[in-house]
């Protein structure tokens, strides 16, 4: 039996399916990881999307930030599509992802957990007022709201903690999940990593290009790229 038709097999028997992807899952939209503008800059990426940076270089921060995180015009590719296709049918329950793109729910997901948030929200650290990705690429400088507040996109940047909420329900969803699918990351990212420890189920799906730390507890490992797996995955 080929992986595929395993996957398959595993897909069909399985009624509740969390999804939990990382940054590979967007490549293949054309979404490079951000770690790989290393080089470019005299600095790390790392450091550049750092709270610190935020606050002490606002202006550089916002300069690397859309023209490294933002990139509003990529598709979703076959795994986005295939994964809101499972939750129509009522056995996927939630999508848990590191990617800040909105590209799961372009493709008609409704119960994405966005573990570091999204471009696609932006604040207003005085009043609160929200903001479009747009209104923060036309900026010029430092995107400032109509009271005069920074308009700060709704992203967790290193050095700050991950949404409570957010993480709470994404742990509730691996822990009742019967099925645990990971793709297009290599879970070595910490705190979101850590957040294979919950799942007791049935199956885990590892699907990833390079091997995982965790490739020896998973029911089933492929090393080959997300989008291109699950194009060969029929939803029933």
């Amino acid at each position: 039996m080929t992986k595929i038709s395993q996957l398959q097999e595993i897909i069909d028997s399985s009624d509740n399916i969390v999804f939990f992807g990382g940054a590979g899952v967007s490549t293949e939209s054309g979404i490079p990881d951000f770690r790989s503008a290393d080089g470019i800059y005299s600095k790390s990426p790392e450091e550049l999307v750092s709270h610190t940076y935020y606050m002490e270089h606002t202006e550089e921060f916002f300069e690397f930030y859309k023209e490294n995180l933002i990139f509003k015009d990529a598709k979703p590719n076959p795994a986005h599509y295939k994964l809101a296709e499972l939750e129509k049918k009522g056995k996927l329950k939630a999508v848990i992802t590191q990617n800040i793109d909105g590209l799961h729910q372009k493709a008609g997901s409704k119960n994405v957990m966005e573990l570091h948030g999204s471009v696609h929200r932006n604040f207003c650290q005085v009043c609160d007022e929200s903001y479009d990705v747009d209104y923060i690429l036309k900026s010029e400088g430092i995107p400032k709201c109509v009271c005069g507040g920074i308009i700060k996109p709704d992203v967790v940047l290193y050095e700050e903690p991950l949404n409570n909420a957010v993480l709470n329900f994404s742990i509730n969803y691996i822990q009742n999940a019967e099925t645990l699918i990971i793709g297009g990351t290599s879970l070595v990212v910490y705190p979101a990593a850590g957040l294979i420890n919950y799942f007791g189920g049935k199956n885990l799906v590892l699907i990833n290009k390079s091997p995982t730390p965790y490739d020896n507890l998973a029911t089933l490992v492929i090393n080959d790229a997300i989008g291109e797996v699950f194009s060969k995955i029929d939803i029933r």
